[in-house]
């Protein structure tokens, strides 16, 4: 009923946790205080940012796929409460317990999904330095 309220708030948690590394990588503190702007180099690693947002995009995704599996079955509707679930505080018990089980989840499996693609993306990092090492020598 709204199990992808659970995958959106952590889309948006991590959105913003993007943002926040994004502009620390782009700045280069110095010992003595002042502040240079990074160049963006292509053959370094991947920049975390960059790799925080393959879950930004895998989340917020499958949040809005879920939402207009809900809207298409009736279960989100244009009128307040905007949830069918909280007209009625049985159906909302029960929308709480499908969010609690259902939504965490999904969560929980998107998150692990991109952990292993963090793992291959690592592998692949590796195999690309070491390759061009055993080229320079």
């Amino acid at each position: 009923m709204a199990c992808f309220l659970v995958p959106t708030a952590e889309a948006a948690v991590v959105t913003v946790v993007t943002k926040i590394v994004e502009k620390k990588e782009l700045k280069k503190v110095h010992v003595d205080g002042s502040v240079d702007e990074v160049v963006k180099d292509e053959t370094e690693k991947i920049p975390f940012s960059r790799k925080l947002k393959w879950l930004t995009n895998l989340q917020w995704g499958g949040s809005l796929l879920l939402a207009f599996e809900h809207v298409w079955h009736g279960e989100v509707v244009p009128w307040f409460p905007f949830l069918s679930a909280m007209s009625d505080p049985a159906d909302a018990a029960e929308m709480f317990h499908e969010m609690s089980t259902v939504g965490v989840t999904m969560a929980l499996l998107t998150t692990t999904v991109w952990a292993g693609m963090l793992v291959v993306a690592n592998v692949i990092e590796k195999r690309k330095v070491s390759d061009t090492e055993s080229v320079t020598e």
